[in-house]
Formats: structure tokens, sequence, C-alpha cells
């Protein structure tokens, strides 16, 4: 392609050149610049003839009273933050919030965070977040004099105090007795395969153990997370952490705030404002509130179920309308005339026109268009907590999940059953369920929560369409998988076949694995070691 190369004098160029990554192609990346400066910059490129070069250069560069100031020196920060605050404040006015605190972003790490705020933490959709895993780390070693759970300030200063430590120390000490013993037991029941190196054998065996052993970890267990979030992100985070009945998560967002406020502060102005974010957290506190006032009117025993997949809500024309969805971009037809004219095709040519939309997938990431998101599947799912964190992960679908509770029982793997610690589970999730009764009777049912173990069960919903369907089964039915989630997503694959029907859909999604696996990492580690062998023979 031929485009038109921008013409700017050596004098503007030295600048350009700290800051975008060409100053000659019409595609380029910002560099060197805070955050607000690219928000800015953004924000008024929306409503500019000039490219965003000329803009900088023209605007935040050259005018004194407006711009922005550039330092000599090559140490950063490279512009003088201060102006481009003002600067930021002048566009953040004209042009309006929202939009322009979608512009930019940071990372922020959140340590020593209890599995009752990372869930908090981790429910925003337009956010990215890594959090520790389970299954590579083993949570038996210390921080400073304790391991590694938050005593809440609710608990701390009531009369369970001492009861409550005294639990989750006895609760750790048999979770790091049972990961060594564990371990001991796959290592007798898999022996290392001749063509596998120690690495490859020991890391699959460590996370087997790991997997099996998690259950007994009670939400109090600390993590750390990573999260990559926009401004607006962020505020959302921030607003609803305000409104939460739990002191751990209002501190841990007042601390998230002062964070954020030394890198993108003028994205977060009105978080705190008591006439802005202030009456936005109350109104979330309000709903919650009056919500559990009228929820106390069906205060009932939980059903008596275990581990259950229940598809709930389903539409009986589903392939039927993906299909007309599906050839919507490539006719001049209405969409109410098209799908009347794919509902009066025979069986055979609709199911030719699904077929055809879907085509031919080499391997799971090769997923169908948006014409799969037409309609949705809703599903009510009882399993372990620590499937649910898993599970939880997918945020493009709608995920609701009830409080934790020890109420709808707890999850017994096999493997510790087999191996003769089937008793002590059984002593520590019932000691579980005896405090979190008492907490919840004089503390509430949120701080109960607290003590919760990964292995008991909760009830939450998941609602997506097809295509979103495509992502999450095929993904967590993988192998390598925990067979806590691969149930799970095995589970909803059947139903959508068998209880709504949808043969083609289910038929379509080729890369879900109903296969029983023994060590689920192995293949996966063998996977990365022949990566790693690869790297280094080519370098």
């Amino acid at each position: 392609m031929n485009y038109h190369r921008e013409t700017f004098t050596a004098e503007e160029e030295a600048v350009l050149h700290r800051f975008f990554t060409n100053t000659d192609l019409p595609v380029f990346a910002l560099i060197n610049l805070p955050e607000v400066v690219k928000g800015a910059l953004f924000a008024r490129y929306s409503r500019s003839a000039k490219s965003i070069r000329r803009l900088f250069l023209d605007e935040f560069v050259a005018d004194p009273d407006t711009g922005i100031e550039l330092i000599a020196s090559t140490d950063d920060p490279l512009v003088d933050l201060r102006k481009a605050e003002q600067l930021y404040q002048r566009v953040f006015f004209e042009y309006g919030d929202d939009s322009v605190a979608q512009l930019g972003g940071t990372h922020l790490a959140c340590e020593q965070a209890s599995n009752v705020l990372t869930k908090v933490l981790e429910r925003g959709r337009l956010a990215a977040y890594l959090e520790q895993s389970t299954r590579y780390i083993a949570y038996d070693a210390k921080l400073g004099d304790r391991y590694r759970y938050l005593v809440p300030a609710e608990i701390a200063a009531s009369h369970f105090a001492d009861r409550y430590e005294a639990f989750m120390n006895r609760t750790f000490d048999v979770y790091s007795h049972l990961v060594d013993d564990m371990r001991q037991v796959y290592e007798e029941r898999f022996p290392k395969e001749p063509d596998d190196s120690n690495f490859v054998w020991t890391s699959t065996i460590r996370a087997k153990a790991c997997d099996a052993a998690r259950g007994l970890l009670p939400a109090s267990t600390l993590s750390n997370v990573g999260i990559y979030g926009t401004g607006q992100a962020y505020e959302m985070s921030l607003l609803r952490m305000q409104a939460h009945p739990l002191a751990e998560v209002r501190e841990y967002g007042t601390m998230m705030l002062t964070e954020l406020r030394k890198v993108i502060p003028s994205f977060l102005t009105r978080v705190d404002r008591p006439d802005r974010g202030g009456r936005w957290s109350q109104y979330l506190q309000e709903i919650g509130e009056r919500l559990d006032e009228s929820a106390a009117e069906f205060d009932v025993d939980p059903e008596p179920q275990g581990w259950s997949v229940t598809l709930t809500d389903w539409d009986p024309d589903a392939e039927t309308k993906i299909a007309a969805a599906a050839l919507y971009p490539h006719v001049q037809l209405s969409d109410g005339f098209l799908q009347q004219l794919v509902a009066s095709m025979t069986n055979h040519g609709r199911e030719r026109l699904l077929r055809e939309a879907i085509g031919n997938r080499d391997n799971r990431r090769h997923k169908p268009g948006r014409a799969f998101e037409r309609t949705a599947y809703r599903f009510d799912v009882v399993c372990d907590f620590g499937a649910f964190r898993d599970l939880q992960r997918h945020r493009m679908l709608t995920l609701e999940w009830q409080r934790f509770t020890t109420r709808l029982g707890f999850d017994l793997p096999d493997d510790i059953d087999l191996a003769g610690y089937g008793q002590i589970w059984d002593d520590i999730t019932g000691e579980a369920a005896e405090l979190y009764e008492d907490l919840a009777g004089a503390l509430g049912l949120d701080v109960a929560q607290y003590v919760v173990p990964f292995a008991a069960n909760v009830r939450f919903s998941m609602e997506m369409n097809p295509r979103e369907a495509f992502h999450l089964l095929e993904l967590r039915s993988q192998p390598a998988g925990h067979i806590a989630y691969r149930r799970v997503a095995q589970e909803m694959h059947r139903q959508i076949a068998e209880v709504a029907g949808h043969r083609l859909i289910a038929d379509a999604m080729g890369f879900v694995d109903h296969d029983d696996v023994d060590l689920e990492r192995l293949e996966s580690e063998r996977r990365a070691e022949d990566r790693r062998a690869s790297a280094q023979g080519s370098s």
C-alpha cells in the first residue's frame, strides 16, 4: 500500500523518536509517556483532524500554557507528570470521564489477599488477572511466624480469635503433611518412565499431590494476584469494594486507591468523592442489604445434595437462530425475514449451514464467529470451592455465586480416601463446619466464609452463549486440568447435547475431552520440556 508519509523537521523528529516507535508509518506505539498523557492524547485525537504525532507536537509539547514539559535527561520520567495531570484534567472535563478513563491503565500487584478477597478482585470483566496457583505452589511455607492465612479483623476482635487461629494452624499442619505423603503415594503409583527426565516426573508428581491436598486449604488462605486494568476497570472494582460488608475488602480497596493514585491519579478522581463514588458505593450497598432482607424470607436449609450440574435454561430454536445469524453478514435481508427463511429450510439444509459456519477446526483455538453468540445456556452448578476458583476466571460469561458455606457438603477425592487419609479429611472438614456455624451465628455469614475449605461445595450459576461454551468446555476438559472442573465441563457438554438436544452444536465442540487421565500434567510437562530443548537447540 502507498501510505502518505507525514514530514517533520529534524527537531520534531528528535522529539518524536523519544515517544513513538516510528515517525514514518501509519501504525506505531506510544512509549515513555505517562498513562495520563496517553489518555489525554487519544481523547483529543478523537476530535482533531491532525495525526496523533502532529497533535502531540502542536498541542501537547509546543503550547507553554497547556502542554507538557519535556525533560532533557534521558532518565525517567521523560515527561513532567504535574503538567501532564493538568492537561488531562482539561481534556477530562471537556470530553467526559467514562470514555477517557478507558484509555490508560496500569499493572497492580495485590499480595497477601485471602481467597475471599481474590474473588472480589477478580470479579470485573474488563481487566486481566493472574493468581498464584494451588497446583504449583505448596502453601505450607510460613509468612513470618504464621502460616499463609488471614485473621480477619472481625474475628480478631471477637472471642473466637484463639479458636480460629488454632483451627487454622491444625489445618495447615495437616495440609503440609498430606502434600508430602501424597507425593510419596504418587511416586510409588506412577514410577518414572525411562524417557522422562527427573524434572518432568517430579513436576508432574508434585502438581498431582498439591491437587489432591488443596481441598483442605481454607478460604482464608493468602494468595497473590497480578492485575492489569484501565482506570475505568479499577474505578468499578474500588466502588464495589467500598460497599463490601467485609473489613478486609474495604481496607484493601483503600490501599489500592492510594497506590493507583501514584500512577494514574486523574483516572480515579471520583472514587471517594462523597457526591460521586461515595453515593455510588452507597447505592450498591443498599441493594445488597435490601436483597439480604428479602432473602431472609426464604431462609430454609439448603437442598441436601452434593456435586451437580444442571442445565436450567436454553433456547429450543438455538440451532435455527445460529444458522440465520451466520448468514446475516452475507445477505441483504432483515434479521426477522432471514430467520423465517432458515426456519422453513429442511433439517439437512440447516445442518449444512451450521457446518459451514463452524468450518474445519484444526485445534480448539479455532472458534466459529459471533453467530454463535445468538443464544445462551444457563447452568446451576454445585462443585467444590477449588474447582469454582478455576471456573470463576471465565468472566466473559455471566457468573454469579452464593456465599461460601459448609452447608452443601464436601468433596472427598478418591485418591485421598484410597490412600487412607479419608478420616483425617473428614475430621478437618467437620471441624470447619462446626466453626462455620458458630461464626455465622455470632458474626454473620460473610465473616464465616473465611473458614470454608476448598473441599466445600459452592453453588453458582454460569450463563454463556455457545461461542463461550466452545472456549470454556474445550479448555476446562483438557487432560492437564484438575479432575474437579473437568467433570463440570464434561457434564455441561453432555447436557447441551442430550438435555437441550443441540447435538450439532455439541458435536462441533470436537476438542472437549471426556477421557480419564491418571497423571494430568504429564503430557503438558513433556511438551514444555520439548519446547525448552528446541529453544536451546536453536539458540
